[in-house]
């Protein structure tokens, strides 16, 4: 009898440390050391790099990524690659603080399937496994195959319900356009940058997005402000090549098949920008330029204070700007020294000018439209979330915006 109690007395330990243990890992979970704002970006070569960031409400937490080869989510392996981050402790006011996480994996294989998690390093610590393809390598140039990525600008909002009209435009977004590569955001991605619960709902309600297809921003007026774009820029790992002088990660460039970007910070900084700009745009030998902007030269209205850029754009023949801020749809002629220089009809050939749209908002708050002005091509407030996704194919990009229930709205194609 004694050995038998002492048996049942053993296994109810046992069954007692269990639920003690499973019990403190959901706490840790539940406490905050499950990583969230999960985002990944290009930092460098997205042939053979990928950047991600996120954050955790224990600030004194590691940052660890893992990585492996595939979609089998076999982290216990001997294949996992495991690449340390950085580590900032955030103030966020009073006593409350919270870990903001940044790392990235280089020496990929281009055009492989990689599956990763993030976190501290710790079990229950970990995210939830993702998967993301780097970029294929780079063919000829009359080989490359075509790809497409998707726009969006302002999605800025503040309740929880406000980023579910932000996750119905990136959703719609993605079944018009499966295979996107990128997402290129405009600006004003919250309403106040200082509402870390704002930041949570963008992050969260596009994980399924933003967590695989690289999320690429520039900042607004609501994101930087004042001069300050802390918030903004402790959420993305992005690449530091931009202006001098400007706050790193709101100005930079990088290349995808035959296209540079270059992101340009309409906020602050504009003169240096402008030479940044000349310098970058000189130093490419892609085929194709797109520029993205918050508040552009030839927008719903005109702001005057980024017409310098316009001025570089015609120097290097830039094709197309994204633009934000106006929160109506706004497309202009192509644009040559301040002048209409194409029907905006059809077909638009040989770098006749550059484009400038803005495709309305992605969010909740929509503005009344402002009126025409002579370059407005296409101008109207339908009052809903839009998007567009841009194809390059060789010598021809096409454009094709929509509503968030799935109308065309708006289309039009440049050629080279």
């Amino acid at each position: 009898m004694i050995k038998r109690r002492d048996t049942w007395l053993l296994l109810l330990f046992c069954m007692l440390l269990v639920a003690a243990v499973y019990g403190f890992e959901k706490w840790r979970a539940m406490d905050g050391d499950k990583p969230y704002a999960i985002v990944t970006t290009f930092k460098s070569d997205p042939q053979t790099s990928r950047a991600f960031t996120w954050h955790t409400k224990q600030a004194g937490d590691k940052a660890v990524l893992q990585l492996v080869k595939g979609t089998d989510a076999d982290f216990d392996g001997k294949n996992v690659m495991t690449v340390s981050g950085v580590t900032i402790v955030e103030e966020l006011g009073g006593n409350e603080k919270r870990g903001v996480h940044k790392a990235e994996a280089t020496g990929l294989e281009p055009g492989v399937n990689y599956t990763y998690r993030v976190g501290s390093g710790e079990k229950g610590g970990w995210s939830e496994a993702e998967s993301f393809v780097t970029e294929s390598a780079g063919a000829e140039e009359e080989e490359q195959e075509p790809f497409t990525f998707i726009n969006v600008t302002d999605s800025q909002g503040v309740t929880e319900q406000d980023f579910d009209l932000w996750s119905n435009t990136l959703d719609r977004a993605f079944a018009t356009f499966k295979d996107a590569k990128l997402i290129v955001h405009n600006g004003d991605l919250t309403e106040n940058p200082d509402d870390e619960s704002s930041w949570t709902y963008l992050f969260e309600k596009a994980a399924k997005w933003v967590r695989s297809v690289p999320f690429m921003p520039v900042a607004g007026n609501h994101d930087e402000v004042d001069g300050n774009a802390d918030r903004f820029v402790s959420h993305f790992n992005l690449p530091g090549n931009g202006a001098d002088g400007s706050i790193e990660g709101t100005t930079y460039s990088f290349d995808y098949g035959p296209v540079h970007f270059v992101m340009l910070n309409s906020e602050s900084n504009r003169k240096a920008q402008t030479e940044w700009l000349r310098e970058d745009l000189a130093a490419t030998d892609k085929k194709w330029i797109v520029a993205s902007i918050h508040q552009g030269p030839y927008g719903g209205n005109s702001y005057k204070k980024t017409l310098d850029w316009a001025e570089v754009f015609d120097e290097y023949g830039v094709e197309l700007v994204l633009q934000g801020h106006n929160h109506e749809y706004s497309r202009s002629y192509p644009l040559k020294g301040g002048e209409i220089v194409g029907t905006g009809d059809g077909e638009e050939g040989n770098r006749e000018g550059t484009v400038y749209v803005v495709t309305n908002a992605s969010g909740q708050k929509f503005n009344e439209k402002k009126d025409d002005q002579f370059y407005h091509k296409v101008h109207f407030q339908n009052n809903k979330q839009m998007f567009a996704g841009i194809t390059v194919d060789g010598n021809k990009l096409t454009y094709e915006a929509y509503d968030v229930d799935g109308a065309k709205l708006d289309s039009f194609v440049i050629v080279r």
